[in-house]
């Protein structure tokens, strides 16, 4: 033929699918599409092979890539091209060969990659040129060499080429000149060719001898062309999926277990799922899953294909289902897409549960591990909870492990409080919560150990899941007001002790930034601790949802708010009483004399007010009553100061004050030395 001088064909009618090329936001990808058009020409001639349209020996198939100073050149043994081919498929934009292809041979072909015609285009991203020289497979074809510099113009004429097959050869832009590097076109093989389904050689192996690395003889294969995933599962050992775990992440513990994805419909689905040995970090866990399609990768982020906790685990998922040109907007809105989400949630749950029935000893060692991944689950998955809620396990301060149902039957006849409301208790630390826990268990109640850095939103979403129950934290209340049993009477009929003891320890409490504390005292039992504090069960939760959920910092910015009991059943409480009583009582008495008159003067005055309008009150009595009334807090406060002065000098008060504190872990600093030296005087 004689040189041809033409001009590319871009219609309104292909047009379009150009624009699909600017979806491949990395210009890296330029390889692997090239790569998997050789990948493609090879598969079909192995079709045509197998239906006995060529014969003899294919040959070598190995697909080569090979780097100069200024362009890559990858090249193939697969059928090749004729002019009269080159002009339908590479001159007329976005008619895809491959698709022709599949059509004609839809039932025998073997994984052909490409679907839109684009991926040759994507070449042009890095080079200033490029060339195709190739040579069709039909008898008497002659081989023909095209050449465009990325212009709609383009030349193409015959050119001297003996074996069938295809070369790609990129002139590489000045401004991609990284491209040219070995390590770096080896870097994106491995990334993204690491298990096409045909040889990939890119130069030779080396081997370290007199001091430096030379080059053998032996072609350097950087793929894996029979990937564990494409293999029947009772064909592989469970050291056969370790091993392949370790291939895709060397530095990882062995994982926990592995799901082996093989589905033919409605979708097409093969893959290994991975449950790995995770630490409490849930974002460094993330785009570990790698997708591909038909043994090419396409991304590791697959938010979208696989439900939303399950990106937590490791894996390859692999799917002709699913395109090259992966767009966020294309995964939530395509119809396999979310079946095969679907699917993977459904294997994933009968997973688990055939591990839970048929070793549950094993399901229970491995419980922890699993167990970030199952409330991130049951959070954001509303189909989880019904598939794996017969599994999901509870484990105590003793360690014990309980699934739903059993914990409910243990703790019902014990823990259900007056209002027919079964309590569920729970501590998140063991030893800083020890002595609440010890409490609790002396009661015959059981104890749930909930340390997960998600418990806390699980409690809630169980609130809303189990019928007429409520957590509550151990340490958020005294252990008698955590199951109230029965309707109380008044703890505290001692007014005037009851005031005498709030002042006293209200006025030793720590000034803290953002935390407020409210005193009370009750009587609690004489084994329990003289003074407690505690934190309420809500205000605690929101603070901590705030914590991890966005929209709800408003809790928090709140002071923290606790309370202080003091326990007036206690022998050191009724000394603290007695004491104060002795040393208070001459200069408070007077006080409260003088209170209870004043009280008296203001409760006339209200009565006298009684029926009356504003305008109908002399202004004598407003002032007064205004006047008595500021009077009484005078008063109260000087009865305060002189319950604070005592408080400040008694040692044994300073010193529960501390204990409750340090308790709680909230004595630090100067106030924990000089209770350590306190102690030490006592002692």
């Amino acid at each position: 033929m004689s040189k041809q001088k033409g001009t590319i064909g871009v219609t309104t009618e292909n047009i379009f699918p150009v624009i699909k090329k600017f979806l491949y936001s990395d210009h890296e990808i330029f390889l692997r599409e090239i790569v998997s058009n050789a990948i493609d020409a090879t598969q079909k001639l192995k079709t045509l092979s197998s239906k006995g349209q060529i014969s003899g020996d294919l040959g070598d198939l190995t697909i080569r890539v090979s780097i100069d100073k200024d362009r890559i050149t990858v090249s193939d043994r697969g059928i090749g091209m004729t002019a009269d081919e080159i002009e339908k498929y590479i001159n007329q934009i976005a008619f895809s060969g491959a698709n022709d292809f599949l059509e004609k041979y839809k039932d025998n072909a073997n994984a052909i990659i490409g679907h839109f015609g684009l991926g040759f285009y994507s070449s042009f991203m890095v080079s200033k040129k490029v060339e195709i020289v190739t040579k069709s497979y039909k008898e008497d074809s002659n081989a023909v060499k095209w050449s465009c510099d990325g212009s709609p113009e383009y030349t193409m004429e015959k050119c001297n080429k003996s074996e069938r097959g295809t070369d790609i050869i990129m002139y590489i832009d000045d401004d991609c000149k990284e491209y040219l590097q070995e390590s770096e076109i080896d870097k994106l093989l491995r990334k993204y060719c690491k298990f096409l389904p045909v040889p990939i050689a890119f130069g030779k192996k080396k081997e370290w001898k007199d001091g430096k690395n030379i080059e053998t003889d032996e072609d350097n294969i950087i793929n894996n062309v029979d990937p564990l995933w494409c293999k029947t599962p009772s064909d592989v050992s469970d050291d056969d999926y370790r091993k392949f775990y370790h291939e895709l992440y060397p530095m990882a513990d062995d994982p926990l277990f592995w799901i082996h994805l093989n589905v033919d419909f409605p979708f097409h689905l093969t893959g290994i799922l991975y449950f790995p040995l995770i630490k409490n970090n849930i974002e460094l866990q993330r785009n570990k899953i790698q997708l591909y399609c038909n043994q090419v990768y396409v991304t590791d982020s697959v938010e979208g294909i696989v439900p939303d906790f399950l990106t937590l685990l490791h894996g390859i998922i692999d799917s002709p289902d699913i395109p090259l040109n992966v767009s966020r907007s294309y995964l939530q809105s395509d119809a396999n897409v979310k079946k095969i989400s679907g699917y993977i949630l459904k294997k994933v749950a009968d997973r688990l549960n055939a591990i839970f029935k048929n070793n549950r000893k094993e399901f229970e060692e491995k419980w922890d591990n699993l167990k970030l991944f199952i409330n991130y689950g049951l959070l954001t998955e509303d189909e989880l909870f019904d598939k794996v809620s017969k599994i999901t396990l509870f484990k105590d301060t003793d360690g014990k492990y309980y699934t739903f149902d059993e914990y409910k039957t243990l703790i019902e006849p014990n823990q259900t409080d007056k209002d027919k409301q079964l309590v569920y208790l729970y501590a998140n630390n063991v030893d800083a919560q020890y002595g609440f826990i010890n409490a609790a268990n002396q009661k015959g109640y059981n104890v749930l150990l909930m340390d997960g850095q998600l418990d806390v939103a699980v409690i809630g979403m169980l609130e809303q899941k189990f019928e007429k129950s409520r957590f509550m934290r151990v340490d958020s209340d005294s252990i008698d007001n955590l199951i109230v049993k029965s309707d109380k009477k008044d703890d505290n009929p001692d007014n005037d002790g009851s005031q005498m003891l709030s002042a006293i320890f209200k006025s030793r409490m720590p000034q803290m930034e953002k935390v407020e504390f409210h005193v009370d005292s009750k009587p609690l039992g004489q084994t329990m601790m003289p003074v407690i504090i505690t934190q309420s069960e809500y205000m605690r939760r929101m603070k901590e949802m705030a914590d991890i959920q966005a929209g709800m910092s408003f809790y928090g910015d709140m002071p923290s708010m606790y309370s202080v009991t003091v326990n007036t059943d206690h022998k050191l409480i009724q000394k603290v009483m007695a004491d104060a009583s002795n040393m208070c009582n001459p200069s408070v008495t007077p006080i409260d004399e003088e209170i209870e008159k004043l009280q008296t003067r203001v409760s006339e005055l209200r009565k006298a007010k009684e029926g009356k309008k504003d305008d109908e009150i002399p202004e004598a009595d407003k002032t007064e009553l205004t006047e008595k009334q500021k009077a009484i807090k005078d008063k109260e406060k000087q009865k305060d100061d002189i319950y604070g002065a005592y408080a400040r000098d008694c040692k044994i008060v300073n010193e529960l004050v501390d204990l409750a504190l340090l308790q709680t872990g909230m004595l630090k600093g100067k106030a924990l030395d000089e209770f350590i030296k306190r102690s030490i005087e006592l002692i």
